[in-house]
Formats: C-alpha cells, structure tokens, sequence
C-alpha cells in the first residue's frame, strides 16, 4: 500500500489545479504543468486540495498511485517555490558565461561549448558556480545533468564540472619507486 499516494496535496494560494479527463494541469499565471495520469489513477480537487485514489486492486496501481501523486505533488511545489541546482566548475582556465540565452563554457578543451538554455529555465552563473532554476523538476535536473555530462570531474586532481553538494572520492595518484 503506497503511504505516498494516500496524503492530499495541499494547494497553496495563488496556483490552480484543474482535473481534465486523465490530464492534471498545475497553473500559476502564464506558466503551466501538465501532468498525465494516463488513467492509472483517478484525481480529485476537493476543498482546496488535490485527492488521488487508485483504480484497482493491483501491485502496479498501488505503485502509479504513489508516482503520479509525486509528480502532481513536484508540479505544485515548482511552481509555487521553484527548483534549483548549483554545479561548480574546478579546474585551471574551465570558466562558464550566460550570453544572451546561451550558456558559454570552456572546460579544457580545443572549443568552447556552447550550451543553448532551454525554455523555462534560467541559468545563472557567479565565479565558478552555475545554478540551474526552474519550476520542472525533471527539465531542471536534465540540464543539470547535461552540463556536467560535459566534463564530468575526474578522480586525481579533481578538475571538471560537479554538484556543489557532490563528494568526488580523490585516489592517489602514481608512486616513484
């Protein structure tokens, strides 16, 4: 039994929930969420909060119960407050820049890397800190992802682009005889 799709979502003022055949929209002015249920679970808003059940008896609907319950919960509370991660880039010469709706980096390589901001997102960049805003959670930890796909840090020295709370486990290097 999910103890996750069992707790309402409160809905804080200022954003709208509606309830479209399986589709739950999350609206906050111009901005919206779509969430598709697929008809895997039945939602409800009810006295200013969003009430979902299962639909059957199942393993698997137990468990779509508590995803899309996480989902709609994660589609409220972007729009509400927002989702934000912080990479930061260690290395000699890496810099990163924001030009307009591009985001600049030069990670060691022969090129710099230009890396196109998608829609709904800012990107943000102070010394060797960028930080990644947005109200999709998943869209927000994508471009994350991505950024630090392009130079993951590496395990000697430490250089690359990484999570601010990530811990690069260092190993020792070669040894003279």
């Amino acid at each position: 039994m999910s103890r996750i799709g069992k707790k309402p979502i409160a809905i804080p003022s200022g954003l709208e929930v509606t309830v479209d055949g399986t589709v739950v929209n999350v609206k906050k002015g111009n901005n919206v969420i779509p969430v598709e249920t697929h008809g895997r679970v039945e939602a409800e808003v009810a006295d200013n909060q969003v009430v979902l059940t299962k639909v059957g008896e199942t393993k698997e609907s137990a468990a779509f119960w508590g995803t899309y319950r996480a989902l709609i919960n994660n589609a409220v509370e972007g729009l509400s407050k927002g989702f934000q991660k912080s990479l930061e880039i260690n290395g000699v010469g890496y810099r990163a820049a924001v030009k307009g709706k591009v985001l600049e980096l030069q990670l060691g390589y022969s090129h710099p890397i230009n890396y196109d901001i998608p829609e709904g997102l800012d990107i943000s960049v102070e010394k060797n800190i960028i930080h990644v805003k947005g109200a999709d959670k998943q869209q927000v930890g994508q471009a994350a992802a991505i950024i630090r796909g392009f130079r993951k840090p590496e395990p000697y020295k430490g250089k690359g682009v990484k999570y601010t709370d990530e811990h690069i486990v260092r190993k020792a290097g070669k040894t003279a005889k």
